[in-house]
């Protein structure tokens, strides 16, 4: 069973077994994947080298459209934003999704403050896209994922393996940003000496 991330001398670090090796790192690829820009018939090459999106509409995909959300409820503004931001954010979740994929092989990830920054990331990432898949919209749908689906056993449906692997990603999420806010306190006291 996986021990989630703790604060050592060495950096954060977590151990997984081989087989949540394996479903971490098809996590982080398939959200990767989902992230994929879709190639427009008529794209400009230079825009894109840029970073500029031509067409500036929303994804209709719900689980990118959740990462990638609307950034004003002026659509002429939002539009403009999305333009000039998407194509960056889409690059910049990829690249924290593989990396996350490759540190885990080892099955003992060490992560330094910057890589615990991607991870959180990462991990956010693979969580918003299953809660987007399992249809959560408040706290309280969350609580009862947790409830009815915290052991592997009393797993039946699709919904109930997505579930459990909502919960595991938030509990190894939360061990790591628990341990970066310690690091934060320590680092505070000190300072403050």
């Amino acid at each position: 069973m996986a021990e989630g991330f703790t604060r050592t001398t060495a950096g954060y670090v977590a151990v997984f077994e081989p087989e949540e090796v394996q479903l971490l790192t098809k996590l982080f690829e398939d959200v990767a994947l989902t992230l994929e820009p879709e190639a427009a018939q008529h794209e400009d090459e230079f825009a894109r080298l840029l970073g500029i999106k031509a067409d500036a509409a929303a994804p209709t995909d719900t689980a990118v459209l959740r990462m990638l959300p609307v950034a004003s409820d002026d659509p002429e503004v939002a539009d403009e934003f999305r333009k000039f931001t998407e194509l960056g954010l889409r690059e910049q979740k990829m690249r924290a999704l593989t990396q996350a994929s490759m540190d885990v092989h080892s099955g003992r990830v060490v992560l330094n403050q910057e890589k615990a920054r991607v991870w959180a990331g990462a991990l956010n990432d693979v969580r918003l896209t299953l809660g987007t898949r399992l249809n959560l919209k408040t706290d309280e749908d969350s609580a009862r994922l947790e409830k009815l689906y915290s052991d592997p056993e009393s797993v039946e449906d699709i919904e109930g393996y997505m579930a459990l692997l909502y919960n595991f990603t938030t509990w190894l999420q939360e061990t790591l940003m628990s341990s970066m806010l310690e690091s934060l306190d320590l680092a505070e006291n000190d300072a403050n000496r």
